[in-house]
């Protein structure tokens, strides 16, 4: 039998095999094995690990905030130290991971037009600072994988045609067919530039500072497996692979989610979990629901995938009072395996996707949650469609502002129906993922929006640290009613074994206006009853229509009120959530 050693350096053979078995290679498959297995200091037979399959590094206490190295600042420090600050203030006991989104130096879009992937931008900090967050929290970190800025020193030598990534980048020809390609922006998609080497035509999927890399080289390959090592090496344990869809490019096809680029993912994950046996990938493809499931391969590919058709779908529950396409589509989501998990959010630094509703809601149903957004102050950012025509591509809007209302307007019911959408994401399959905008219930930033003419700057506020506490620390304020809230779902939800990540899941059918579902912890003991009024009227359900077992105890976590058989019925409030349970563990 091979050893474990003799067992990745096979995989990692076969994984490169495929990745470029429609390429030239300058080096033989096995010396590139190498390189990559000396890059990951994992070349000698003692110091590989082996990982277990389909095993869960995670459990109900995972629970990610996803901010900005900024979103919170104080005069006379760096931000990451205001941030650390927060957490450790505010976020201690519900809080155990982390997601900072780019924190290196960069030239647009937030964050992520990467100048250079080894440092960190120095007006948030700096390495010590991101270490200092990892021995608290699990820290998550963005690997912005498909391009960089145009104005790293890497596309400097690209221009200049000598040095490090001067055939690190993507070019194409305005003859060639690109009629197939899929991309999620309205710009040109290649940009022509003067090198050295006379006029070529840059391939840039986002936008023309995001100029695209050739992974075809297997230089860029090389060079992400020692950008990924450094992380490792500061105590980075999830990796989030942006935009990794887009990765490799073959003429004459979509250039997306090609199979080159689900066995990059499946070689990283190889060589991560070789290296720290807890490191985690995790895959943002914001594209149709059954391509982003895709990304799970055998459980061996990504550890997790964003659950992008949660975010306009529970929104369009709540605004519309039917959760009939909310119930249909979890009824009709596979389970994770064990060793996969959903990543489930229902806001981020982006807006709400579209894309991942499309064959999930008909063409009206999104017309009419567009129009609702707009009229709660969203705006909207536009991608091509196939007929060359405009279709709208995400809503931008705070999510506090997105659940003011219904489609009829706005309403008093504001405040609940935000703590109900949260209630239902902390409760499903799945590790949640909270926007720090989304914990402290911040409105639409429409001055950022002004000031930057970016749409996507309504929900990326930054706080003043001092104002912030102010806020907080009065129980009457929005802010501080939304974060107490908030903390009390999180650590009953942490409580909960029937909410690991990977517990079972299962459909109520309760009708339009109630929506419900069933969990039940891996070792079967306990069960849990996720019960939402999502309609703005008061609703009653039968007990004896969600099967509560009559030799049990009942309970609601949320308000530990004891649920009696007896009782035949309960009543809903509008957007009322309960959690029944037969074993009360929140005590």
């Amino acid at each position: 039998m091979l050893s474990t050693f003799e067992q990745l350096k096979e995989q990692v053979s076969h994984h490169l095999q495929v990745m470029y078995a429609e390429v030239e290679l300058p080096d033989s498959i096995e010396e590139l094995t190498q390189q990559l297995l000396q890059t990951m200091n994992i070349e000698h037979s003692d110091k590989v690990l082996g990982p277990l399959r389909h095993h869960n590094n995670w459990d109900q206490n995972d629970i990610m905030l996803i901010t900005y190295g900024d979103s919170i600042e104080q005069s006379n420090e760096k931000p990451l130290q205001t941030l650390h600050h927060f957490l450790k203030e505010y976020c201690l006991d519900t809080i155990n991971s982390v997601h900072i989104l780019p924190f290196f130096p960069y030239s647009s879009d937030d964050g992520f037009s990467v100048i250079d992937y080894s440092s960190v931008n120095e007006s948030l900090g700096n390495w010590d600072n991101i270490s200092a967050l990892c021995s608290d929290f699990r820290l998550m970190s963005d690997v912005v994988i498909n391009h960089c800025s145009a104005r790293s020193a890497w596309f400097n030598n690209f221009i200049k045609g000598e040095g490090p990534g001067s055939d690190f980048f993507f070019t194409a020809s305005p003859q060639d067919d690109l009629s197939q390609v899929v991309r999620p922006r309205t710009s040109d998609l290649l940009r022509l530039t003067e090198t050295a080497d006379g006029e070529k035509y840059v391939w840039c999927t986002f936008s023309h500072d995001q100029v695209d890399f050739d992974f075809r080289n297997p230089k860029v390959l090389v060079t992400f497996a020692s950008i990924i090592k450094q992380y490792l090496d500061v105590g980075i344990r999830v990796f989030r692979l942006d935009a990794v869809a887009f990765l490799w490019k073959k003429q004459g096809t979509s250039c997306i989610n090609l199979e080159e680029t689900h066995e990059v993912v499946r070689l990283f994950r190889t060589l991560i979990e070789h290296t720290v046996e807890n490191a985690v990938i995790i895959t943002e493809t914001n594209i149709p629901n059954r391509q982003n499931l895709s990304y799970f391969g055998n459980a061996n590919e990504a550890h997790g995938i964003y659950n992008f058709s949660l975010p306009p779908l529970l929104v369009n529950t709540l605004v519309t009072g039917s959760c009939r396409h909310l119930k249909s589509w979890l009824g009709s989501m596979p389970p994770a395996q064990n060793g996969t998990f959903f990543f489930n959010f229902i806001a981020s630094h982006d807006g709400i996707g579209l894309r991942p509703a499309e064959g999930l809601l008909n063409d009206q149903e999104l017309s009419d949650l567009v129009n609702t957004m707009q009229n709660f102050g969203g705006r909207i950012s536009w991608r091509k469609d196939e007929s060359g025509g405009q279709k709208a591509y995400e809503i931008n809007i705070a999510l506090f502002d997105a659940l003011q209302g219904t489609t009829k307007g706005q309403d008093k019911w504001g405040l609940e129906r935000f703590i109900c959408a949260h209630a239902i994401m902390f409760a499903l399959e799945g590790i949640p993922g909270l926007y720090i905008h989304s914990l402290l219930g911040t409105n639409n930033d429409y001055e950022k929006v002004k000031n930057t003419s970016q749409n996507r700057s309504i929900n990326r506020h930054k706080w003043d640290y001092n104002k912030l506490k102010e806020a907080l620390d009065s129980p009457k304020n929005q802010h501080a009613k939304v974060l107490k809230r908030m903390s009390h779902l999180l650590t009953v939800r942490k409580k909960q074994a029937a909410f690991h990540p990977n517990a079972t899941q299962f459909t109520l059918q309760l009708g339009d206006q109630v929506f419900g579902f069933w969990r039940q912890s891996l070792d079967r003991r306990q069960s849990i009853f996720c019960i939402y009024n999502i309609s703005h009227q008061v609703q009653v359900i039968r007990l004896s229509d969600i099967n509560l077992i009559g030799t049990d105890n009942w309970v609601d976590l949320l308000t530990e009120q004891t649920v009696c058989y007896e009782d035949l019925e309960l009543v809903l409030s509008p957007y009322c959530a309960v959690w029944i349970s037969n074993i009360n563990a929140s005590h």
